[in-house]
């Protein structure tokens, strides 16, 4: 999975339908993010559409409204301080007119009119009978970059139509509960003067003779329709037709909502409404999924339209707010009871400038894919192991741990970074170097990935990074590789009992660096509480050096006989666990058969057995699986 830096496109939603719409029009599902910074309380979905890399979040069951919104952007700035543009993807209510033929399950898109940036806040509570609305704040205009996008789009619509009902329903089909998302049969437009029944949970009871009646759209209307202007936001749901009419002819609006005016001046975005209702007293949630996804599959053709290269360059959300604080600061005190509160969001930004600045590599990718080898008992030999409890009581300051390609060394560092953080009283630092990933390769990398995990985890021991940070230029310019160890050191030396897991060695390409900065580690007298734990394959230049450094008795070659224990329990567990197997029922027999011959025929290899046992899933019977 992408790393947090890696997403560049931020999707808010306001209610649970425009969320699961969202996910439905991902191309491909990232899953959800291995680490968000503190205090981030949002719950985000990750994925792409076309090349952009898209992480969307929701406000909190039950709150909606600008507060709320803001809390999400600026959570969401912090977890993932890359973002160049954003998107609030939803529903709405519609403002229809004798100018704008909108209709429930059309799409409103914000856009730039006159003194207008497309969207507004204003003041429900301060309308006055016979007298303007009275407008309390303009927005901030999204992105040019999205501004020019917006305008492709509507020209290619203008030309060659658009396919956004035949991509929601490609989209449905990817939800198990699609019912509630498909198009609705019935659009009523009442009159503003007809009221909705008391207590009704739908329109029949309304007088019919007010229904608005309509020109059917043909074949050469685009349906769902698509209307650019204006989106007026207030605290409010608007529910009073003459009112909705009323704003409507004096600024032109074009759709209701209630959370764009908490983004747009410190997330400034592109708003993106599905007509979910006509703003008056009948309103009702029928239409809310449909227009929900129309909202969504009108947000992936613009997403498409854009080329990557364009988004990557585009200046940080991030980095813009920082230029208007006093926008910033009021957004944020709206959001905040207490001054406490307060500092602690600044304090969230400061972190995330911190890892922007450090660009850590993820630490945990590779731990989590060897845990699906985990499984109850898994490396229970090793953390048994006389050389291991010496070095956990402190008695050995390093441990290697050697064994062939396919063994499982990344299984076993992962059960001892597990081990560890059962103990909250340690900070476990570990890093997994890795062939496949250019940036899990280096010294440097491994030493920025252990200096964010610290500078998290040691909130008391944060002044060498601030201050290191500060010198560089708030972050505009980088450490060094040597200032980089130098301070990662102060770090070490200033927490009473830091653990460092490093696997694989041999997938670094800067082996001699390494060496010798486990070497210097190791001699520096301030540093004498850190303990080491590492794994390599046994080649040359590690079995001469490390012996050297750490004594012949920390270096543990693993125990086959042990591994194929562990081996034997992966398969056992996976036999009884994957679909493939379990649904062929095979018989106790076949069962112990393959335990035998992949368990114990495994020599210590767990990548071996694991393979074998993908073959033979792939078996489409029971014959096969023998035959193999």
């Amino acid at each position: 999975m992408p790393s947090n830096d890696s997403y560049t496109v931020g999707w808010i939603c306001a209610i649970q339908p425009e969320f699961v719409a969202a996910l439905a029009f991902l191309d491909k599902d990232h899953g959800i993010p291995d680490f968000i910074a503190q205090r981030d309380n949002n719950s985000y979905a990750l994925g792409s559409i076309g090349k952009h890399n898209v992480v969307i979040a929701t406000l909190p069951d039950g709150q909606c409204g600008k507060v709320s919104a803001a809390a999400v952007a600026r959570d969401m700035l912090s977890s993932f301080p890359n973002i160049r543009i954003g998107l609030m993807v939803g529903i709405g209510g519609g403002a229809p007119s004798a100018k704008n033929d909108i209709r429930l399950g059309d799409v409103v898109v914000s856009a730039p009119r006159s003194d207008q940036g497309g969207v507004f806040q204003y003041d429900y509570g301060k309308t006055i009978q016979n007298q303007a609305f009275q407008v309390t704040g303009v927005q901030d205009q999204p992105p040019m970059l999205l501004r020019t996008a917006v305008a492709n789009l509507r020209a290619r619509y203008v030309k060659n139509g658009h396919t956004l009902a035949e991509s929601i329903e490609a989209a449905l089909k990817t939800i198990k509960m699609r019912k509630q998302f498909v198009r609705p049969v019935v659009d009523r437009l009442f009159s503003p003067d007809t009221l909705h029944s008391v207590n009704a949970t739908d329109c029949d009871a309304c007088d019919a003779s007010q229904i608005i009646l309509r020109t059917p759209r043909d074949e050469e209307d685009d349906n769902p329709a698509i209307h650019y202007g204006n989106i007026a936001s207030a605290d409010t749901l608007m529910k009073d037709a003459k009112k909705r009419d009323k704003l409507a002819a004096e600024k032109d609006v074009l759709c209701f909502e209630m959370e764009a005016a908490g983004l747009m001046s410190h997330f400034p975005c592109l708003v993106i409404r599905g007509i979910y209702n006509y703003s008056d007293s009948h309103k009702n949630n029928e239409w809310q999924g449909y227009a929900a996804m129309a909202a969504a599959a009108y947000a992936k053709d613009l997403l498409r339209l854009m080329p990557l290269s364009n988004v990557e360059v585009e200046r940080r959300i991030i980095d813009a707010c920082e230029e208007t604080n006093e926008k910033m600061d009021s957004v944020v005190l709206a959001t905040m009871e207490t001054t406490s509160g307060v500092k602690q969001a600044w304090a969230d930004r400061h972190t995330a400038a911190i890892k922007t600045w450090l660009h850590p590599p993820g630490p945990t990718e590779n731990a989590n894919q060897a845990r699906k080898l985990h499984h109850q008992g898994t490396g229970a030999w090793l953390l048994r192991h006389p050389s291991y409890q010496e070095w956990l009581a402190g008695q050995r300051r390093a441990l290697w741990m050697s064994g062939l390609a396919g063994c499982g060394k990344t299984a076993l560092s992962s059960t001892v970074v597990d081990n560890l953080t059962e103990n909250r009283n340690n900070v476990t630092l570990s890093f997994f170097f890795d062939l496949s990933d250019v940036r899990k390769q280096t010294r440097e990398g491994m030493l920025r990935s252990l200096a964010w995990q610290l500078y998290r985890t040691a909130s008391e021991n944060t002044a060498e990074v601030d201050e290191a940070f500060k010198t560089h230029n708030n972050g505009d310019n980088q450490l060094s590789e040597n200032h980089l160890s130098q301070l990662f050191w102060k770090l070490l030396a200033n927490h009473p009992s830091p653990f460092i897991i490093l696997d694989a060695l041999d997938e670094s390409t800067t082996r001699t660096e390494l060496v010798s900065w486990i070497k210097e580690t190791m001699a520096r007298p301030e540093l004498g509480h850190v303990r080491l734990l590492f794994t390599s394959r046994p080649e040359d230049e590690f079995l001469r050096k490390i012996p050297l450094l750490i004594g012949q008795g920390s270096c543990l070659a693993l125990d086959k006989k042990a591994v194929n224990v562990d081996i034997r329990s992966f398969v056992s567990a996976r036999l009884s666990e994957l679909p493939d197997f379990v649904d062929e029922c095979l018989p106790q027999d076949l069962q112990e058969l393959i335990l035998n011959k992949v368990g114990d025929g495994a020599d210590g290899m767990f990548r071996w057995a694991s393979c074998q046992l993908r073959t033979l899933a792939d078996c489409k019977s029971i014959s096969a699986i023998k035959k193999h």
